[in-house]
C-alpha cells in the first residue's frame, strides 16, 4: 500500500481473537487500534478517525449496538458488526443502525480481512470519483459527485452503501435487479455473506424515500428473484 495506512479500530473483548485480527489485518499493512470495551471505542474513535470499525456487539460497558448508534450518528464509516451465530435479532438491528456488513462467530480471519479490503476499496473508489451528474427516481433526486440525496426537495442522509445502493436501483430503473447481482455491485465480488444485510439495506432505503415504507410504490420486491426500482 502507497501512503499512510488505512487505520482499522477493532472493538472486541476477547483479547485471543482481538490479537489475531489485529495480527492479521497488521500483515496486510494496516494501522490497527484495539478497544476493549463500548466506552473505550467511542473514545479511540474520536480521537483516531479511523477508515472501517470492526465491532463485536457483545461488549462491558456499552452495548456495540449502543456503539454502532453513537459512531452512525458522527460519521459514514463504514462497520462490520461481529454476532454469536444464535443472536439472530442482534444482528439485523445492527444492520438497521447502519451497520454495512457482518460476520458471524466463529469465523475465519482470512474472511474478514477480505470483507475488509472490499469495503475499503470501494470506499476508495468512492471518494475519488470524478462523476458529475445526477440521477433520480419518484420523488428521489441523487447528486453523485457531492453525494447528497434529496427526497421531495429535502436533504436525506445516506450511509455509503445505502448511497451506492439507491444509486444502483436508480441507474436502473424498470429493470429487475437479482439479489446476486445487486450484492456483487455494492458489496463486491469478495463478499462471502448471506442475502440478509442486503435485505436489510433495501428495508432501509424504503424508509428514507417511501411514503408508505410497508406499501412501497418505487422500491418493490420481486418475490423470489429480487428488487426493481420504478417511476
Amino acid at each position: 500500500m502507497s501512503g499512510e495506512a488505512p487505520r482499522i479500530l477493532i472493538v472486541e473483548d476477547e483479547e485471543s481473537l482481538a490479537d489475531s485480527v489485529r495480527y492479521n489485518l497488521e500483515r496486510e499493512g494496516y494501522a490497527v487500534a484495539v478497544a476493549r470495551d463500548g466506552r473505550a471505542a467511542m473514545e479511540r474513535f474520536r480521537s483516531s478517525t479511523p477508515a472501517l470499525v470492526i465491532l463485536d456487539l457483545m461488549l462491558p460497558e456499552m452495548s456495540g449496538l449502543d456503539v454502532c448508534r453513537a459512531i452512525r450518528s458522527e460519521s459514514d464509516v463504514p462497520i462490520i458488526i461481529v454476532t454469536a451465530k444464535d443472536s439472530e435479532a442482534d444482528k439485523v438491528t445492527g444492520l438497521e443502525l447502519g451497520a454495512d456488513d457482518y460476520v458471524t462467530k466463529p469465523f475465519s480471519v482470512r474472511e474478514l480481512v477480505s470483507r475488509v479490503r472490499a469495503n475499503l476499496r470501494r470506499t476508495a473508489m468512492r471518494a475519488v470519483t470524478t462523476v458529475d451528474d445526477t440521477v433520480n427516481g419518484g420523488a428521489v433526486e441523487m447528486d453523485v459527485a457531492r453525494h447528497e440525496v434529496r427526497v421531495q426537495g429535502e436533504a436525506v442522509a445516506f450511509t455509503p452503501k445505502e448511497f451506492e445502493l439507491l444509486e444502483t436501483f436508480l441507474r436502473r430503473k424498470g429493470r429487475l435487479l437479482t439479489r446476486d447481482f445487486l450484492i456483487e455491485e455494492v458489496w463486491g465480488p469478495d463478499y462471502f455473506g448471506d442475502t440478509k444485510t442486503l435485505d436489510v439495506h433495501v428495508k432501509r432505503l424504503r424508509r428514507k424515500i417511501e411514503q408508505d415504507p410497508h406499501r412501497p410504490a418505487h422500491l418493490l420486491t420481486v418475490r423470489g428473484l429480487g428488487y426493481k426500482f420504478v417511476d
